[in-house]
């Protein structure tokens, strides 16, 4: 038998690790598309569940509207109230406006000053009177809040100009 020759044999050799970069195409599938599609879900959710402020100021003036408990003075009181509190949530610095400014405010969405030169005079007389005047018509009052918050919905739903 003839010796055994050298033979070119080698050793085992495990294969290189893996790295953790560049990541498989799943990875950057997760890390692109999970995001955007987590942000659209919850845009839409809010969108279908959110209740807006105007929406629920309707259901609180109809309530106000048909609550009998309350005297017509007050009714007048809280209908000031509700509409402060809109008006408020869509511009924070109308917060401090009384008197004839509260009703220019009012009246700056609508034609023919009804607030200013209107029923809706009665806004910033009523909290400090015992009683309304008699001829106070709360049908129209409560209608011209109707009206306004229409087109305040209107105005907040509409997109915003930029220069």
């Amino acid at each position: 038998m003839p010796p055994i020759q050298d033979l070119p044999i080698r050793d085992i050799h495990l294969p290189e690790t893996i790295n953790w970069f560049p990541p498989a195409m799943g990875w950057w599938f997760i890390a692109i598309f999970v995001p955007i599609i987590t942000y659209f879900l919850i845009a839409l959710i809010q969108r279908l569940f959110q209740k807006t402020a105007i929406k629920e100021a309707k259901k609180l003036l109809k309530q106000l509207q048909t609550n009998d408990a309350l005297t017509p003075l007050e009714k007048v009181c809280e209908l000031s109230i509700l509409l402060r509190r809109v008006a408020v949530i869509y511009k924070p610095e109308i917060g401090g406006l009384t008197g004839r400014a509260w009703l220019d405010y009012l009246d700056n969405s609508l034609k023919d000053a009804p607030f200013k030169n209107g029923i809706g005079r009665c806004l910033i007389d009523a909290p400090y009177q015992k009683e309304l005047p008699p001829n106070t018509d709360l049908t129209a009052l409560f209608q011209l809040a109707q009206m306004w918050l229409n087109v305040q919905n209107s105005n907040a739903h509409r997109p915003k100009k930029t220069a």
